[in-house]
């Protein structure tokens, strides 16, 4: 075996991720389809929901944690990247990115953008770009969009077709729209300096 790709394959790939606000935005099922797609690819993964007694309106948010190898505990104080909707998400999870890890916020529920320089940051303007589409549903799948094109994590393909396992049948037709929102939001999102 070559020295190249010994040094690869003892490259081990975690990723630790939070998916944080309000109820009703779709942070846990953007969390669920994320998780379903790296399932697909036969990657390990842990899927945490925690959220208020008043799931729609209050605070809701996912841990992610997708892994080459078996992940040991689901429960984390500390993220590489963090998808942040709302500014009580951003002032409760700005601290805990690891430094040189990546905050994606949307811009529409932030009044104080993210101040830290030691990571890497994203502004993704879903809400007013699901509002252009006419599609408000689709505001988290332009947000996952935006999060799989920073952190390609998973293939897009996969996360089309975990989107069809986790969405009721009844709602199939509504998949092309959620395609688009989810290609739309790849367009979008900015690295802000």
């Amino acid at each position: 075996m070559n020295q190249a790709n010994h040094s690869q394959r003892n490259t081990i790939m975690t990723e630790e991720i939070i998916i944080a606000g309000f109820g009703g935005q779709g942070v846990l099922s953007m969390g669920k389809i994320l998780a379903y797609a790296a399932l697909m690819e036969g990657k390990e993964v842990s899927w945490m929901p925690s959220y208020g007694p008043e799931q729609r309106g209050g605070t809701a948010n996912v841990t992610v944690i997708i892994s080459d190898q078996r992940i040991s505990s689901p429960i984390l104080s500390r993220y590489d990247t963090a998808v942040i909707l709302n500014q009580p998400s951003l002032d409760r999870f700005e601290s805990c990115v690891k430094p040189g890890g990546t905050l994606i916020y949307d811009s529409y529920g932030i009044l104080e953008p993210p101040q830290r320089k030691d990571i890497a940051v994203y502004r993704i303007d879903a809400m007013d770009t699901a509002v252009e589409m006419h599609n408000p549903k689709g505001f988290n799948m332009i947000v996952l969009g935006g999060l799989i094109k920073v952190r390609p994590l998973v293939e897009t393909e996969n996360v089309i077709l975990a989107l069809k396992k986790t969405l009721p049948e009844r709602h199939h037709a509504l998949i092309p729209m959620n395609e688009e929102a989810l290609r739309r939001g790849m367009e979008v999102i900015r690295r802000m300096e």
